[in-house]
């Protein structure tokens, strides 16, 4: 990877998903966010990010770079690193938070759905507007309450590719 190896620090969440081929079944590994790099750098040096062949812009309003909340990240790395299945899922924002206390993605926080094959929990990424779902057991969350993660944390920015 071209940022990477002019010395920035880099994040694409991937997700597994299987393909059926006429012939066979392929594993393949898919952006859980289509476009977006997270790239962590100096929002005041911006140029030798821009110039990387395939960034086209860096996420934010206008010229202004806004950065993704580190939690937001945070969480999306632990998911990733959990091995549980998870997909891009659309960007929620309204709903109840539920805590996860138990299992691989203990302390994580996020809005809790039903869909037939389970329960999922839903992590999004507002500046991003796009969220991702990842199973989990009904016995890993505590009781839903209202109320947004807290956002003490050092920010990190995001690139579109």
């Amino acid at each position: 990877m071209l940022l990477e190896n002019s010395g920035f620090e880099c994040f694409l969440p991937l997700s597994k998903s299987t393909r059926k081929w006429s012939d066979r079944l392929k594993e393949i590994e898919l952006p859980l966010f289509p476009g977006y790099l997270f790239c962590r750098m100096n929002p005041n040096d911006r140029l030798p990010v821009l110039m990387v062949p395939g960034v086209m812009q860096i996420a934010g309003t206008g010229s202004t770079p806004i950065p993704v909340e580190e939690h937001e990240i945070a969480a999306i790395q632990r998911v990733e690193k959990s091995g549980l299945s998870t997909m891009p899922w659309p960007y929620l924002k309204i709903g109840n938070i539920a805590r996860i206390e138990e299992g691989p993605l203990r302390g994580l926080s996020g809005i809790v759905i039903r869909i037939k094959s389970g329960l999922k929990l839903v992590l999004s990424v507002d500046l991003l507007k796009r969220s991702i779902a990842v199973e989990i057991d009904r016995n890993w969350i505590s009781a839903p309450h209202d109320g947004r993660v807290p956002t003490d944390q050092p920010r990190t920015s995001s690139l579109s590719a």
